[in-house]
């Protein structure tokens, strides 16, 4: 990996590796209630190695760069989770505190995180938006997938009762009633995906055109 700032000199392939990946929960195990979250989150934590300068820096050996794409890979899934963040807009979020920390003054250039971001993509954990592939200048980000998605929307649906009931898509994930849930603003675009699983699966049917879209569930 590159680095917009010269690495120290005093930094060699003998200096401390990165800590041991410790590998999240698959999402697929993740039970459906653990959607439910708060309106308020407290600030995101960042782990330990955020803070540590070699994370930044393309690491020497092809078993330690496997671990710091790793690493990367869930940080930036419990990121976007934390945040509600559905899809990332490369350039935009290369400031951002994901990216750079400011405290060390190390940051990820474009083609770091389009590293990441394609390795992500070959663990199921993201995809590029359009057909530009690492061109893109954005990725969806999956925290949880379009079908989990569509199996944890709808067993709330069943959970509180609205089957072969009508709620237009706005309300499924703008309404106060969807506040505790994380699928409550949910990107547009990942939401229609959502939808055409359900209606493959014959759980519901989308009817109407653009904002005045409508979905019933059976």
């Amino acid at each position: 990996m590159s680095t917009s700032s010269p690495i120290q000199p005093s930094f060699t392939p003998t200096a401390p590796s990165l800590p041991p990946y410790q590998p999240p929960p698959p999402a697929s195990k993740i039970p459906t209630s653990a959607l439910t979250t708060t309106s308020s989150p407290s600030p995101f934590t960042y782990p330990r190695e955020h803070s540590f300068p070699p994370f930044y820096t393309r690491q020497p050996t092809l078993q330690t760069h496997h671990a710091q794409l790793q690493k990367w890979s869930s940080l930036i899934l419990a990121y976007c989770r934390h945040n509600r963040l559905f899809k990332l807009s490369l350039i935009d979020s290369l400031d951002s505190p994901l990216f750079y920390n400011q405290r060390i003054r190390k940051r990820l250039g474009i083609s770091d995180v389009k590293e990441v971001v394609e390795f992500m993509r070959r663990e199921g954990r993201a995809e590029w938006v359009g057909k530009g592939g690492e061109n893109s200048a954005e990725c969806w980000i999956w925290w949880r997938t379009p079908e989990e998605w569509a199996s944890g929307i709808y067993e709330w649906i069943d959970e509180t009762a609205q089957k072969n009931t009508v709620l237009t898509l706005y309300e499924l994930t703008e309404s106060e009633a969807t506040l505790s849930q994380e699928f409550h603003g949910m990107d547009p675009d990942l939401l229609q995906r959502v939808m055409n699983i359900l209606v493959k699966r014959g759980k519901a049917q989308v009817f109407g055109q653009e904002d005045q879209q409508g979905v019933k569930f059976f």
